[in-house]
């Protein structure tokens, strides 16, 4: 190299494809890794991500964490918080009061819920009435194959899972829409209103009751079937949680397969890399400790979200079990908000800042704040932060980039990353790039998603 080339190569950043930085050997790697996440990804909900991540847990030999045992060094321990969260952690060699090492992720996604009295006739068609959960765009729901998860909870107190849509022998569900020949006046709707809240209702059932008599006989028989397979009467629907998600499953993308689509990548693309990393340690330095939260898409409200005291709780009662104070540990550890950040579309190029934003295939992405506007309802991580996570980063040979989350002033959006730096918890953002975030088919590089496990795993052995 020339004079010029070397000072550009040692002055300037630069980010690049993760593929001319990486063997072939690395890459093969992320396309068998991905095999593993494209199975994982069938987990649509956050209680069918919990009950998933319990199973590999335990054959990985975690047991149920237990606030009145002293765990030895080497230890590997779980808390299923009400089957829709999910804390995992390997006691490591350090005490506890020198902090933690934490992987943060949440595994619930936008969908549509059903009501608490969802069912309905209406001409002689049955419906379930739906609320959107998360930022959706409405207009992207209609006409499209829906499954059906969830539990219902009878009156004697049995819970029954419900799966209804995931196998070619079953049926799917949708979300009508009106034709392009009558659609004049819907068209000179603003796009938010496209298509309403109170429209998306699932098309469930459409024959009538045999030898019925009377009115709402497609409904009655919708109940008979329900009745028939599960043992539900309609008011048991006042005690279910029941999601309507996307049916088809995860698939490669690209003539190359280079690139994963799916339903529900934001945030399990980064959840699926924080706990395969911590089910692989084996005896850390610093404890690790990997969190799956719920309801972050709606604010991380409740007991299962990140704004609970469920996560606080588990450090203090760890702590305490040592004799040491829970604040003390939080505020000497380290987290990886695990968040997925915008890649660059280049079909939609003006809503990013080309400098600062993330791309697909140039590695996870390191996001020093979220919020909207001025930088609001954001954590904002200090340099020493960047700095310590940098450093982890390289040494270990990451593939990484900085992004925002679009251009200042266009939108924006936030993650768990606030909350756990109330705690007193040096946090910054690291995720993945997405394609499509939100929408019922999200893309991501498999690159990416291999380069976040193997961040977490850094971040871990530390």
């Amino acid at each position: 190299m020339n004079k010029t080339d070397t000072l550009r190569k040692d002055l300037l950043y630069t980010s690049e494809h993760a593929a001319k930085r990486l063997s072939a050997e690395d890459i093969s790697a992320a396309d068998k890794y991905a095999d593993g996440y494209k199975a994982f990804l069938e987990c649509k909900i956050e209680r069918e991500v919990v009950s998933y991540a319990v199973a590999m847990a335990e054959k990985n030999g975690f047991v149920p964490f237990d606030k009145n045992t002293v765990y030895k060094k080497g230890s590997k321990i779980y808390l299923n918080h009400h089957g829709k969260a999910l804390i995992l952690a390997v006691l490591g060699s350090r005490p506890l009061t020198d902090g933690v090492s934490v992987a943060a992720a949440h595994i619930d996604s936008p969908r549509l819920d059903l009501k608490p009295n969802p069912l309905y006739e209406d001409q002689e068609l049955a419906y379930f009435d739906t609320h959107y959960y998360g930022g959706i765009k409405k207009y992207q729901w209609p006409a499209l194959p829906l499954t059906l998860r969830g539990v219902v909870f009878r009156r004697d107190g049995t819970c029954v899972p419900v799966s209804v849509g995931d196998t070619p022998d079953e049926p799917v569900f949708c979300v009508t829409d009106l034709l392009p020949h009558l659609s004049g006046e819907q068209y000179k709707r603003p796009a938010p209103e496209l298509i309403k809240g109170e429209d998306l209702n699932i098309l469930i059932g459409s024959r009538p009751l045999s030898d019925g008599k009377g009115d709402e006989l497609v409904k009655l028989h919708i109940m008979q079937l329900l009745h028939e397979k599960y043992g539900i009467v309609e008011s048991d629907l006042l005690s279910a949680e029941l999601h309507a998600v996307p049916a088809y499953p995860a698939r490669d993308v690209g003539f190359d397969r280079s690139m994963v689509g799916a339903y529900g990548q934001d945030d399990r693309v980064c959840a699926y890399p924080a706990l395969t990393a911590i089910l692989e340690l084996k005896k850390p330095a610093y404890t690790a400790v990997t969190v799956l939260a719920d309801k972050e898409e709606i604010g991380s409200n409740g007991t299962t979200g990140m704004k609970s005291a469920f996560f606080a709780n588990f450090i203090e009662d760890l702590a305490a079990a040592q004799g040491a104070a829970g604040r003390h540990v939080l505020s000497a550890s380290l987290c990886l908000s695990a968040d997925v950040n915008v890649a660059l579309d280049p079909i939609y190029p003006d809503t990013v800042e080309r400098r600062n934003c993330a791309r697909l295939n140039h590695g996870v992405v390191l996001t020093k704040y979220t919020g909207a506007h001025g930088k609001s309802d954001t954590s904002d991580a200090s340099a020493e932060v960047m700095h310590r996570v940098r450093g982890i980063l390289d040494d270990k040979g990451i593939v990484w980039q900085i992004g925002e989350l679009g251009r200042v002033d266009l939108g924006g959006g936030g993650t768990v990353a606030k909350y756990i730096a109330n705690l007193d918890v040096d946090t910054v953002d690291l995720g993945v790039p997405v394609l499509s975030m939100h929408a019922p088919f999200e893309v991501v590089s498999k690159l990416d998603v291999h380069m976040a496990h193997r961040a977490f795993e850094a971040l871990f052995v530390r």
